[in-house]
């Protein structure tokens, strides 16, 4: 892991060292948590496979975030309620979250709780395991769309998607999509934006692939088909000071931090922690505590995500 900071570390050298202050000795820009909507939960790093260009570096023998269990998330969302945050989701992420032998059980106490679910999952060999399809198609059965299922689908293209994620990935995907659309499931799409391809061509892309396997998921919905732009921490970008908010006529609110925070549990550590933001799982200062309180601080954006990923998107707040 070290090794792939040296990159990013020649690229802003001197930026993003002081948490309260840029390289230039500007005010930075910090993000209040004020409108809570979704807690995520990493469910562990492992995965069953290992892309090309995967910002948390899951991998088959990457365990540096390990399973969280069932009565760990049943006791974040207690404190959910003791600190009334009026989180309407809970979301999954991994690694792959079922690689987690508990990530049914997990699943059912969200939804029994009254939450919205979402689960990030490529929807390969794990998920299609027998005990974990009756699992899964026990809570479609019993919560329908209060779930959503967000199916990693890099390209639409095989040859693009087996690029990135190995041979007969994209094939595997589909027939996991094909049951979960059996099974009634309520489906959405993660895609990258790695290749020359303009958002309209993209977009158009997954539309054909939707039709051809019939499957309900709008393409034009950014919601419903989210293409992420990609995170090179070797890309040089500017620090985010106060005075950006004003220059670019962007709210601090509409950025992640301010609406959701991330669960984790490190390899070794008694208890899970809790992070400002599901892009930065290894950055320590952006672990905030072991509590939903202790969370409840401000986030400094002292990291290249959050300028390139998430403040600027393409713009610029050099004034």
């Amino acid at each position: 892991m070290k090794d792939q900071m040296i990159p990013a570390l020649t690229a802003n050298m001197g930026k993003f060292q002081d948490q309260l202050v840029t390289a230039k000795g500007e005010a930075r820009a910090s993000v209040a948590l004020s409108n809570p909507q979704t807690l995520w939960f990493n469910t562990g790093t492992l995965c069953n496979i290992e892309c090309a260009n995967c910002y948390i570096l899951s991998s088959p023998t990457n365990d540096a975030l390990v399973y969280i269990t069932a009565d760990e998330v049943s006791d974040y969302l207690d404190q959910l309620d003791a600190r009334n945050w009026n989180v309407s989701e809970i979301a999954f992420t991994g690694g792959e979250p079922y690689m987690n032998p508990e990530m049914n059980e997990m699943t059912r106490r969200a939804l029994d709780r009254g939450y919205e679910v979402l689960i990030l999952t490529n929807a390969m060999r794990p998920m299609m395991r027998k005990s974990v399809r009756d699992g899964i198609a026990a809570l479609i059965a019993d919560y329908g769309d209060k779930i959503t299922f967000r199916v990693s689908v890099d390209h639409w293209s095989e040859t693009l998607h087996d690029e990135e994620r190995g041979k007969g990935a994209f094939e595997k995907t589909m027939d996991g999509m094909g049951w979960l659309r059996d099974q009634g499931a309520r489906l959405a799409i993660a895609g990258r934006s790695m290749w020359d391809e303009t958002q309209i061509e993209a977009r158009a892309g997954y539309a054909r692939l939707f039709a051809e396997h019939d499957f309900k998921i709008d393409a034009q919905d950014p919601a419903m088909t989210v293409i992420f732009p990609e995170m090179d921490e070797t890309v040089e970008v500017p620090e985010i000071t106060t005075a950006c908010w004003g220059i670019l006529d962007k709210s601090p609110d509409a950025l992640m931090c301010s609406s959701s925070r991330m669960v984790v549990k490190r390899r070794g550590a008694d208890k899970p922690a809790v992070l400002a933001c599901t892009l930065l799982p290894y950055s320590p200062e952006f672990e905030l505590g072991a509590t939903l309180e202790e969370a409840e601080t401000d986030v400094h954006l002292n990291h290249p995500h959050c300028a390139k990923f998430c403040v600027l998107g393409g713009a610029s707040c050099s004034g």
